[in-house]
């Protein structure tokens, strides 16, 4: 899929959540999930409770994935890499970001590289550990629509190709 239009779809997708409406007296919901550990915030494992931070961290696996072109999780990958959210972060932290993307995206965004790194830190802030340094869903939502505004990405797609492609994640 090309950079803008897999930019374009997680705009798109920034709405997307796990966490489950509450009554105003409730502070939070304890569940049992049934899903993808690379998604899980890791302060679901502590806690047992999701939060609005929570599907913030899994759009931040996912802003990774469509940076990479890799799985969240990888069974062929030695203990750092299993993760992709761990090594990504690792990869940001030691400024080897580059090495890891997806050489298409990196073809494709050649002049376009400060969106590429904007949508690296964004992912960055979105998989923070502490979930209380997350932005919020609106506050992603709008950031990547300013990435998108500011960098004039201008695809060919319409919105039923983009909500096509949409479901089909």
């Amino acid at each position: 899929m090309p950079w803008n239009m897999r930019l374009r779809v997680a705009s798109e997708i920034a709405d997307f959540g796990t966490s489950r409406t509450v009554s105003i007296d409730q502070t939070h919901v304890t569940t049992l999930i049934y899903g993808t550990f690379g998604y899980l915030d890791p302060e679901y494992f502590q806690s047992s409770q999701f939060t609005d931070k929570s599907d913030v961290y899994s759009f931040g696996v996912v802003l990774v994935e469509l940076l990479t072109s890799e799985k969240a999780i990888s069974i062929t990958k030695s203990n750092e890499g299993k993760s992709l959210a761990t090594y990504f972060l690792i990869s940001m932290e030691e400024n080897r970001n580059f090495e890891i993307l997806d050489s298409q995206v990196i073809k494709e965004s050649q002049n376009h590289s400060d969106q590429i790194i904007a949508v690296a830190n964004l992912a960055k802030k979105c998989l923070n550990l502490n979930g209380r340094k997350r932005p919020t869903m609106k506050e992603v939502s709008g950031e990547l629509e300013k990435i998108r505004i500011i960098n004039n990405v201008d695809d060919d797609y319409n919105d039923l190709e983009i909500t096509e492609i949409a479901e089909e994640i």
